[in-house]
């Protein structure tokens, strides 16, 4: 099973975009660093418009170039610093992952093309001023594992 940690400083960046959106679903994609056995970091995300009341449309404009950047700035260690996968959110419904969710990241997962070992969707929404979310993890054998999401609890 994967731990993700979300430091506080991603924290704030999720929370103005969740605020920001209001009742709509907004997203984007995560960047992260490897820091230990089946443990990431996200280090950094990218947030697009917000979509409707019950559905985040996923959008590629400026998503390779963002990753692209991010691992640049990385030296390009691949191994160490890369796209985890994706973040959106429930602001109205539960942080589990929808069947349309599982879906759309099972199809990431197993699709060649896209050659990741693995994929993290991490769901979030507030309650209150609270921060709250699921982590779960995607293989490309097409099987969906919950995971283990870290949020540092000092950050309000």
């Amino acid at each position: 099973m994967l731990r993700v940690t979300v430091p506080p400083d991603v924290q704030a960046t999720v929370v103005m975009a969740l605020t920001r959106a209001g009742s709509r679903e907004c997203g984007g994609v995560l960047m992260g660093e490897h820091v230990g056995q089946n443990h990431f970091v996200v280090r950094q995300l990218t947030v697009q418009k917000p979509g409707a009341i019950a559905a985040f449309v996923r959008g590629l404009g400026g998503v390779v170039q963002a990753i692209k950047a991010y691992c640049c700035s990385n030296g390009n260690d691949y191994t160490r610093f890369n796209y985890l996968g994706e973040w959106h959110s429930h602001p109205l419904f539960s942080v589990q992952p929808s069947s349309k969710d599982h879906a759309t990241m099972r199809e990431l997962a197993t699709d060649r093309s896209v050659g990741a070992n693995f994929l993290v969707l991490l769901v979030f929404r507030l309650q209150g001023q609270r921060l709250e979310g699921s982590a779960h993890t995607y293989l490309p054998d097409g099987s969906a594992h919950p995971s283990n999401l870290d949020l540092d609890e000092s950050f309000e």
